[in-house]
């Protein structure tokens, strides 16, 4: 089974569907332990997976840069041509490295863009730094919390950054810089990535059972 996060949910999926494997993107726990007590959520999901004989295997950050990873199926469903990371790994032949960076076809309105972001992600709502009038052609994108990427994206000429939440201030340099922000949320912009992961894995292994967790939610809510 894959799935983003490893909850209580998802966790429970696992064992009562007898899963081998589950294959996570972030890891668990997610910061280290120091001691393997009932007494924390991780630590107690950690307890009910052992016992039921289920492995975790988490990739994480080289899922993020992968050439087939997160960041290069995010700027394919955004429609981005010419694309490369937007910060290469040194001499890499297989295109690695953090975040992706491409052109729009045709340059477009950050109204307009902000719509076919929500119809292809499926969104209620999208935070967004910037005049709706602004021009979108360069875009960079970074899955998750990928805020800290800002600086790379503006040294690369670009005039708008996709990705799933940034911090206030960071929004605020956004803008000092006249570089749209487009905040997916940090479960909308990586947990498509998964559900691809498993169809893939599947085509793979075609032996195997593998799907993406159906337990699992976003727990932000637009109300």
């Amino acid at each position: 089974m894959t799935c983003l996060t490893v909850t209580p949910e998802s966790a429970a999926e696992a064992i009562a569907q007898e899963v081998d494997l589950v294959v996570s993107h972030h890891p668990i726990p997610f910061r280290p332990l120091k001691r393997l007590t009932t007494d924390t959520t991780p630590a107690r999901m950690l307890w009910d997976l052992i016992r039921a004989g289920v492995s975790i295997y988490s990739p994480h950050t080289g899922f993020d840069s992968a050439s087939e990873g997160i960041n290069q199926t995010l700027s394919q469903r955004l429609d981005l041509k010419d694309v490369r990371p937007l910060v290469p790994i040194d001499d890499d032949p297989q295109a690695l490295g953090a975040g992706r960076i491409g052109k729009l076809a045709s340059p477009n309105l950050l109204s307009n863009f902000v719509t076919a972001v929500k119809k292809s992600f499926s969104v209620e709502g999208i935070h967004v730094v910037g005049r709706l009038d602004a021009p979108v052609e360069m875009v960079a994108v970074a899955c998750g919390s990928g805020g800290s990427f800002l600086e790379q994206a503006r040294r690369a000429h670009c005039d708008t950054f996709v990705t799933g939440e940034a911090t206030f201030h960071t929004c605020l340099e956004a803008k000092a810089n006249h570089i749209s922000l487009v905040l997916l949320g940090h479960y909308k912009s990586e947990r498509f990535a998964v559900e691809t992961l498993a169809d893939r894995l599947g085509n793979r292994f075609s032996q195997l059972e593998v799907w993406a967790s159906v337990k699992e939610s976003d727990p932000l809510n637009w109300v």
